[in-house]
């Protein structure tokens, strides 16, 4: 179902709200066409730091600065009408402390118009969430595997499975004891996803995790096709628009090469409508 033009922008409020109800639809977006084209469908829309592998071409989500963050948001923001803005906040950018969290992320907020920000962690982050929550922002949790800490996790692993379970479980439980109006899951087996999203009084969202979320999120580009060498098992691709692109771009270069295009019709005469 697609968000309708007469609904209100959700909120941080009413997005806790819809716990148990209807499925959160949520989605990267990184340009303001992309935010266009999502802004109907999604009740959210997440500028995640995944820009820098997905945009910028880094080996990791580490790279990622707060200027490239609130310079993509503020694109985002100009093509949304119906979906509400989240942020990612990057690396570096809130771990030393919760005053150091709370200034980056008030500049965010301040700069893009972001309703909220996205940290990662939970029983470390739970006493800045709690300190940012108290002062105004809204923030969405994120726990399992987190990519800015994928040193110390070994990789881009799936987390929480035997007795990691457990450790999961805490960061969830830390982080919306501290106030976060939702939190991502990503990477968990799914039936420590249900258990978390049975315990939890906030909305949970998805990324290889379990049907039983909450909602469920993905990075665009994984689910429009857009890389063609990159299948992780938890993205269905929706189109193959990487292959379709590559099609493009390859018949465009033999016409151009064979003198095709452009062809009378793409060319501009002395009168107006074309070559006369």
């Amino acid at each position: 179902m697609s968000v309708s033009a007469d609904m209100k922008r959700p909120t941080p409020q009413t997005i806790r709200a819809r716990k148990g109800g209807a499925p959160l639809v949520m989605l990267t977006a990184y340009t303001t066409p992309i935010a266009k084209l999502i802004d109907e469908d999604c009740d959210i829309a997440l500028v995640g730091d995944s820009l820098g592998m997905v945009l910028h071409g880094l080996p990791s989500t580490l790279g990622v600065t707060l200027e490239m963050m609130i310079l993509h948001g503020q694109a985002v923001a100009r093509g949304l009408n119906h979906a509400m803005l989240v942020i990612d906040m990057p690396f570096g950018s809130y771990e030393e402390g919760p005053e150091q969290a709370f200034r980056n992320c008030a500049r965010v907020m301040v700069e893009t118009g972001a309703a909220a920000v996205k940290l990662e962690g939970g029983v470390t982050m739970a006493p800045t969430i709690r300190y940012l929550v108290a002062r105004g922002i809204p923030v969405m949790a994120h726990v399992g595997l987190t990519p800015q800490a994928v040193n110390t996790l070994g990789g881009y692993k799936v987390q929480g499975r035997g007795t990691d379970a457990d450790r999961v479980m805490a960061d969830a439980i830390a982080a919306s004891d501290a106030g976060a109006f939702s939190i991502v899951l990503e990477k968990l087996p799914a039936r420590l996803s249900d258990d978390i999203t049975a315990r939890l009084p906030i909305p949970t969202i998805g990324i290889g995790a379990s049907a039983g979320c909450d909602g469920q999120v993905l990075v665009i580009d994984d689910m429009l096709g857009l890389f063609t060498d990159f299948r992780p098992k938890f993205v269905k691709r929706y189109a193959e628009l990487g292959a379709a692109a590559k099609d493009a771009v390859r018949a465009y270069a033999q016409e151009v090469r064979a003198r095709k295009f452009p062809a009378p019709e793409h060319e501009f005469g002395e009168e107006a409508g074309g070559r006369k």
